[in-house]
């Protein structure tokens, strides 16, 4: 009578479960976000290593074709079934056939730091989100999860690497639930995910790492007028986010098919990219570009470093370097926003910052977490700005994107595609596919 009694309280009062299932996640998140915290740290750090030792042995850069077959030889070797990175995440969270493999973690890692040190141009965020999920998958077999937590593991495993490698726990948080389905939004991991995001932050602090500050000095007056022109800033952020998307499997699909072993893509990718570098006389379009981004929000820029930047970083990314796109987008949305006061009338800072997080939008197709994101990195002030940029960003990046594998889950407009549960890719393949004639 007891054991039946027990049971109808546990059916009866919904708070109880909940109660067992914050334990549950607690544990779980609080390792997930241990370990990615605590690698992201040891990640930020080695970049940082890796970038001043290149600044100032500009030599290294002449090594990008050595840098590259090792990566690419790396990858070939070790890393077939990973090489698709972030989109292997979306993939197996949509379609789960096997535990993602944790060599994932220090392949990435190695990677990266090694594109960064000879040269590449690259970011950062694909990998902290590669090793975050990488790590986080391997609790599915450690706690036996079902194939619903192990969704929510994935998740977990984004939200920890995206949070602890920006310092952005609340965008961390939601661009988690809000990149896997275009459109949709995964309300049923909200709790973990944010758990995850919060735990990596504050372990990636504890090892004493800090992120780079930004600053919106000045914020336009919320006039009908400046609103208008806050929209066609996010208009123009998002055709640049769409350039960047495409450019970037250009890039990719033409290494692809030009050039049949894998290890030899980087290896004249990078040749090409050293020659650019050289011939130019600069680096500043190489790396994570952190200092030009600083420069954005003060200073009037060239006209062109955003289109450079595109170039640079889908170029080095499509000959199979690794690294993220989300610093890269920084640079290229700070630097557009810094052009736009041109014909603009909007302070610089503030389109900037716009720019900063509406490319990102665009590109990633995350408009809540994006503007989440401005405001954890800007303040509230400029919220409404960066709303509508980042919003009109999204739409107007059409549905494309620097994730391939991203599902439609709810069309951003009715007009141009209606077909739900397709990826970016197969509208992409459905766009250029051309009937035959009869």
């Amino acid at each position: 009578m007891k054991i039946n009694k027990y049971r109808h309280l546990l059916t009866s009062v919904e708070q109880i479960p909940a109660f067992l299932y914050l334990l549950k996640w607690l544990l779980i998140c609080g390792l997930i976000g241990f370990c990615a915290g605590s690698i992201s740290a040891f990640f930020l750090l080695s970049l940082e290593w890796a970038t001043n030792w290149r600044e100032s042995h500009l030599w290294v850069i002449a090594l990008l074709p050595l840098g590259g077959f090792i990566i690419g030889l790396s990858y070939h070797l070790y890393g077939n079934s990973i090489v698709k990175g972030n989109n292997l995440l979306l993939e197996e969270f949509h379609h789960p056939k096997k535990i993602i493999p944790f060599r994932m973690a220090p392949l990435v890692l190695f990677g990266t730091i090694a594109t960064h040190l000879f040269g590449g141009s690259a970011g950062r965020e694909g990998t902290a989100v590669q090793i975050g999920g990488a790590i986080a998958d391997q609790f599915t077999k450690i706690f036996k999860l079902s194939r619903r937590d192990r969704k929510i593991v994935l998740i977990a495993g984004i939200s920890a690497g995206f949070a602890s490698v920006f310092g952005t726990p609340l965008a961390g948080g939601i661009f988690a639930l809000e990149v896997l389905v275009l459109g949709r939004i995964r309300l049923d991991a909200i709790l973990p995910s944010f758990l995850a995001a919060v735990f990596a932050d504050y372990f990636c602090h504890i090892w004493n790492v800090s992120h780079t500050h930004y600053y919106i000095t000045e914020v336009a007056q919320m006039t009908p007028v400046n609103l208008l022109w806050a929209l066609l800033a996010g208009i123009i952020f998002g055709l640049v986010a769409m350039v960047f998307s495409k450019s970037t499997h250009f890039w990719s699909n033409l290494f692809q098919k030009q050039i049949k072993y894998p290890p030899l893509r980087p290896v004249i990718g990078g040749g090409i990219l050293a020659f650019a570098i050289y011939f130019m006389g600069t680096t500043k379009y190489i790396g994570l570009g952190i200092p030009t981004i600083v420069d954005a929000f003060s200073i009037n820029l060239n006209s062109y470093d955003f289109l450079l930047k595109v170039l640079f970083t889908s170029f080095t990314l499509g000959a199979g370097f690794k690294g993220g796109e989300v610093t890269p987008l920084f640079f290229i949305g700070a630097t557009l926003g810094n052009v736009l006061i041109w014909f603009i009338p909007l302070p610089m800072s503030l389109l900037a910052g716009m720019g900063f997080v509406a490319v990102f939008a665009g590109a990633t197709n995350t408009p809540i977490a994006c503007t989440i994101m401005g405001i954890e990195l800007f303040g509230i002030e400029a919220g409404v700005f960066i709303a509508l940029a980042c919003s009109a960003a999204y739409l107007f990046s059409g549905h494309s994107g620097v994730y391939a594998s991203q599902v439609i889950g709810s069309p951003k407009h009715p007009f141009f595609i209606r077909d739900k549960g397709l990826r970016l890719s197969d509208v992409e393949e459905k766009r250029n596919h051309k009937p035959k004639k009869t």
